[in-house]
């Protein structure tokens, strides 16, 4: 009987072990799918004079891709998402994330600009307020200004084509 529970007790552990083995950790369920995107106004990061709200993009499906100088991960997305935002199909707002501006200015004019602008979020509170568990996240916004879709972690060639397309193609045919 002393031998059963330690027994009871380690397979329990394995079978949850075996359930997170197979979950993908790029597919972190969000809150806020469905559900409006949180509201910020902040400065923009090449005209900090001037703010940007996701008010601002009410009536248009639009992607706001969370960045940083600093992240290994943007870097390798980067390539793709200015490749992606060349087609014109959505617009990409950029939110250099924790980042001090000029290093995220610099950055942008090293790799190239695909956002149609950036903001800046020094301190992390918009990002905190989306549910931004790192750098680099992609949110999928639809005309309403609803979350529609959270990719955590890197867009590649597969992700845009067979995910983010998708959805934005279906999003913009939606009636408005």
């Amino acid at each position: 009987m002393r031998y059963l529970l330690p027994l009871g007790i380690f397979i329990v552990l394995v079978i949850f072990l075996g359930i997170g083995l197979k979950l993908d950790p790029h597919e972190v369920p969000s809150p806020l799918i469905g559900k409006p995107a949180p509201q910020f106004n902040l400065p923009q990061l090449h005209a900090p004079e001037k703010s940007f709200s996701p008010e601002q993009m009410k009536g248009k499906v639009w992607l706001l891709n969370v960045w940083a100088s600093w992240c290994v991960s943007c870097r390798q997305e980067h390539v793709y998402l200015t490749e992606f935002a060349r087609t014109g199909v959505v617009e990409v707002v950029g939110l250099d994330y924790k980042d001090e501006p000029q290093d995220g200015k610099k950055w942008l004019s090293q790799l190239g600009n695909p956002y149609v602008l950036s903001i800046t979020d020094l301190e992390g509170t918009a990002g905190l307020d989306w549910g931004v568990y790192g750098v680099p996240e992609t949110f999928v916004i639809d005309k309403k200004g609803l979350i529609r879709h959270k990719q955590t972690g890197p867009v590649d060639p597969v992700i845009l084509e067979t995910v983010i397309l998708p959805i934005v193609q279906t999003l913009n045919g939606e009636a408005g």
